[in-house]
């Protein structure tokens, strides 16, 4: 473990300095950071690693450095590909101050969790490569990699992992890629990590406000009793940190408090592969016979054992069952019949009669009317037979029906004229 305290900083006596170096195994732990995985980094309480992305852009890349020199802190910088070939003196700076530097895509793409995957591949490996030829050394970086704008897919994680790369997301972000003041870039970098207690702080070394801030977040770290980490990838002659599990979350149950674990669903081994008969379709029809025959009781009172109602039965084949039709002639009602109806019933309960004497009444001029209408079909066939060219109007217009009389009262009968 390599430290920086105070001491090792001459001429900062105040200075915040590195507490410890921990050397992780990215194979053992692909994917770190509690803004979208379930495991960080094994930080003690009050441990913080200080991350930067964007780089190295000279104007800002280089203040950051030396903000970073003068309290003798180390960091992580995820660095674009693109401006590794336009400035690889920086990338050599950022190694030479003994910082970590990683990857962080060729181009940073807007929306990469959108991009085919081939080409979010070739964006992340030709990242390295620029990165690799501006070290200059023969060197690569080290395998810790951060999807731009954490824009995270499956396809882009399990290309890292073919790589043995580490994915990094982090525990809080202070928003300084944001149009915000460099107070507002320290408030939430404070803010959040006193809500954390620990963890990975992501910031970019590309723009003004985080130069501005990063001063201030520094000192108040320290006032605040904060250590700074910096990581590492282990090696051959560098092995890992020695962590448990339970260092890699970042608030652990404490071993007083009992944790529910279900079971786990054994690997059963099994000597056949035959398949379960599955069931017909017949064996789900409600009419089923037998079903109905079982005694059925409720609240100790039997049930009968047949339903009350005739069971439906159902035509058999494909045959469909033509039904006969009902004639016409059921349904027609002779109009001179029904206009005399309430002719009669109206002008007897006009007249004050019982509804008995009213209804006698209209049972006899109904039979009249009947026998009128077949009267005038007769006469008006006869003339027909005799005359076969006289006019619809010169067979004749029925004649009003006979008024009949009942207890000395007159009754006035409709006309069987169709108004």
């Amino acid at each position: 473990m390599q430290t920086a305290s105070a001491a090792d900083c001459p001429g900062h006596p105040d200075a915040l300095g590195t507490s410890r170096t921990l050397v992780v195994d990215p194979r053992q732990h692909p994917r770190i950071g509690t803004m979208q995985y379930a495991k960080t980094l094994p930080l003690a309480d009050h441990e913080v690693v200080l991350t930067f992305d964007d780089g190295p852009l000279p104007r800002y890349s280089n203040q950051v450095l030396e903000i970073l020199a003068a309290q003798c802190v180390k960091a992580t910088f995820f660095l674009v590909g693109r401006q590794a070939n336009a400035n690889p003196e920086g990338v050599r700076k950022v190694r030479d101050a003994g910082h970590t530097v990683a990857t962080h895509t060729q181009s940073h793409p807007t929306g990469m969790h959108r991009l085919p995957i081939d080409r979010a591949s070739k964006e992340i490996d030709d990242g390295i490569a620029s990165v690799t030829a501006a070290l200059g050394d023969g060197s690569a970086p080290a395998p810790f990699f951060r999807i731009p704008g954490l824009a995270r897919a499956e396809g882009i994680e399990a290309h890292a992992a073919s790589r043995g790369l580490q994915v990094w997301s982090a525990d809080f972000p202070a928003d300084d890629w944001r149009h915000v003041s460099p107070s507002r870039v320290y408030d939430l970098a404070i803010r959040r990590l006193e809500a954390k207690g620990k963890g990975i702080l992501l910031l970019h070394d590309i723009q003004p406000r985080t130069v501005a801030a990063l001063p201030k977040i520094l000192h108040e770290l320290k006032a605040r009793g904060y250590r700074i980490v910096h990581v590492v990838p282990a090696t051959s002659e560098r092995p890992a940190t020695p962590s448990e599990p339970w260092q890699w979350q970042l608030h652990p149950a404490p071993e007083t408090v009992a944790v529910s674990r279900w079971p786990k669903v054994p690997g059963f081994v099994f000597s056949e592969t035959e398949a379960l008969p599955a069931p017909a379709l017949t064996d789900l029809d409600w009419r089923k016979p037998g079903l109905a025959d079982r005694p059925r009781r409720s609240h100790g009172i039997p049930m009968p054992r047949e339903a009350p109602w005739p069971r439906l039965q159902f035509a058999q084949g494909d045959g469909a069952v033509a039904l006969p039709i009902p004639d016409a002639s059921i349904f027609q009602i002779p109009e001179a019949t029904e206009a005399t109806l309430l002719a009669t019933t109206s002008a007897h309960q006009l007249e004050g009669d019982t509804p008995r004497e009213a209804e006698n009444l209209v049972r006899r001029s109904a039979a009249r009317s009947r026998a009128a209408v077949a009267h005038r079909s007769k006469r008006a066939g006869h003339a027909a037979y005799q005359n076969p060219h006289a006019s619809q109007a010169e067979t004749g217009t029925p004649k009003q029906a006979a008024q009949p009389k009942r207890n000395g009262r007159s009754v006035r009968v409709a006309s069987l004229k169709k108004r």
